[in-house]
């Protein structure tokens, strides 16, 4: 992470470490942002040389062929997936800056590359884009192509492009929106011969889109499909692609998870196969989302929460009323609980009323 009031510099920066071989959603990281870190370029045998040829080169586009004549235009491109809390979280700085700064020459271009399978979908994304006010070209990247050109290594991942269509610089992960801004003035005022300059755009997220309470967040993202599992009650065991019967544990602690009822767990989601499937989670952050995938024939699935045995009443999240109720209709982000009074120990529990809802990850906000 910078200092405060930095300034970021346009020269070549050294080479890091590789982060992984798993790629993640970063910014949802107990006990402080990663994403307010800066990541640098990585070095040359993982930085795109030719950035504008590897967004044209292959495809396909969500609505329209690649866009054209990117050169003399500053670029920024962003890779994300519409179901990761850290892709959305970045959406209103982009739609302002996106309209802003068009008649100056900036152009925005989303790549968008599927964590989970039903991402992969181009009706699903489509509805997404519509959904969340993405009128930039986007492409869809489900084979991790462009991805990989970038060399880029996590959801989101931001790449300045100049007006003669070099990366000047690489930033991985939320926050920070103020030093983007001024990079993205300086890089136009470069292009137009003349200062570019605007207020920088506040504070603007709403609704599931806010800003998160980085201070609050002490547990982190995690998934509920057995290949990256993890914080499950000890007295629980996952059955890889089997539906069992789950017994909740008496108790849990601290950022630990249980099932109970019927699931059939995969190693990317587990699917709730009969009535009154719950989860359970012990969590503290302010927001609390999980991704759930809706049942193949489109009939809604119907969820009660609660919060330390009780409706959540004021600390109900955007997609569940004061009464803890929702339902499940699209494969998606769902914000089930928003604490009115900021973040603190809690204890969550969903229950299907219905059978057929897949679960895949929890994050956190």
């Amino acid at each position: 992470m910078p200092p405060k009031g930095r300034r970021w510099a346009f020269a070549s920066v050294a080479a890091i470490a590789a982060i992984g071989a798993v790629v993640t959603c970063f910014g949802d990281i107990p006990g402080g942002p990663l994403a307010n870190r800066t990541i640098p370029v990585a070095g040359a045998a993982e930085t795109v040389s030719r950035p504008l040829a590897a967004l044209a080169e292959g495809g396909p586009w969500l609505e329209k062929d690649a866009p054209q004549a990117l050169r003399g235009k500053v670029v920024l491109v962003n890779f994300w997936t519409y179901s990761c809390i850290n892709s959305l979280r970045p959406l209103p700085y982009l739609r302002d800056w996106a309209a802003k700064y068009k008649d100056d020459g900036l152009v925005v271009v989303g790549v968008h590359t599927p964590e989970f399978g039903f991402e992969k979908d181009a009706g699903n994304v489509r509805r997404a884009a519509a959904e969340l006010g993405v009128t930039w070209p986007v492409k869809l990247d489900s084979d991790y192509a462009t991805w990989q050109k970038f060399g880029n290594d996590g959801w989101p991942g931001f790449y300045f492009i100049d007006a003669k269509g070099r990366v000047r610089h690489h930033r991985l992960g939320e926050g920070d929106y103020a030093a983007s801004e001024r990079l993205l003035q300086e890089l136009l005022t470069e292009a137009n011969g003349k200062p570019v300059n605007a207020p920088l755009t506040g504070d603007i997220g709403k609704g599931i889109e806010a800003s998160p309470d980085w201070d609050g967040i002490r547990t982190g993202e995690t998934y509920v499909g057995y290949r990256q599992a993890a914080n499950l009650a000890p007295s629980q065991r996952l059955k890889s692609d089997t539906s069992a019967q789950y017994d909740a544990p008496a108790s849990i602690g601290a950022n630990q998870w249980n099932l109970s009822g019927r699931w059939t767990v995969g190693g990317e989601s587990a699917r709730a196969d009969a009535p009154s499937a719950k989860i359970r989670y012990r969590f503290q952050a302010r927001d609390l989302h999980l991704v759930l995938g809706a049942r193949p024939d489109g009939k809604p699935v119907r969820f009660r929460v609660t919060l330390d045995g009780l409706p959540p009443a004021a600390d109900h999240g955007v997609d569940v009323d004061a009464n803890g109720m929702g339902s499940v209709t699209s494969d998606r982000l769902y914000q089930l609980v928003r604490q009115s009074a900021g973040a603190r120990a809690r204890t969550f529990e969903i229950e299907f009323l219905d059978p057929g809802v897949r679960a895949y990850s929890f994050t956190f906000g």
